[in-house]
């Protein structure tokens, strides 16, 4: 059993008391371009999404935990397993850092780390999968230093500013199994 716990940061489902961190991030319109979200989000929607956070993974196809310091502080951030698919036993993998004072600080990557072994040994996934835009060098190489590899470029699929950008998909592949 892996432990959702690191050397400075934990994960942690997400809580009722997480409905600022989340709103806050949901309606933060410099992250809907790695979302892929084009409106706000309502605290009531996300109440109703947090009252149904209680799916495990298989009945919701996603896991999205909170990144967390230690027990006093609130969320630093959020990490998702999402488009869950057990069948072809594999998920895309996505996060997000809310404050730019907390990036570069290995948050992100600790957090990455856990949740790849997290999906490799407790839920025996094959592959991970992440959509990230080509210019978004930060994340590239976030993911790439885990071993994700490019394995393709979406063409003009990210409309940002007037202007089409390309995305590329990153993918991880489990040797264990």
């Amino acid at each position: 059993m892996i432990t959702l716990k690191g050397e400075s940061i934990y994960l942690r489902a997400l809580e009722p008391e997480d409905l600022e961190f989340i709103y806050a991030i949901e309606n933060d319109q410099n992250i809907w371009e790695v979302s892929n979200t084009q409106t706000p989000y309502s605290r009531f929607l996300i109440k109703q999404y947090l009252e149904n956070a209680h799916q495990d993974i298989y009945e919701a196809k996603q896991l999205r935990l909170a990144i967390c310091q230690d027990e006093d502080f609130p969320a630093l951030g959020l990490i998702d397993l999402f488009d869950f698919d057990p069948r072809n036993s594999r998920a895309g993998i996505g996060i997000v850092i809310q404050k730019e004072e907390n990036k570069g600080q290995n948050i992100g990557s600790e957090a990455l780390e856990l949740l790849i072994k997290y999906a490799f040994y407790n839920l025996n996934l094959h592959q991970l999968y992440a959509n990230i835009g080509v210019e978004n060098a930060a994340s590239i190489a976030l993911f790439t230093k885990f071993g994700f590899e490019k394995i393709g470029i979406k063409k003009d699929w990210i409309l940002l500013h007037n202007k089409y950008q390309d995305e590329a998909v990153f993918q991880l592949i489990n040797k264990q199994i």
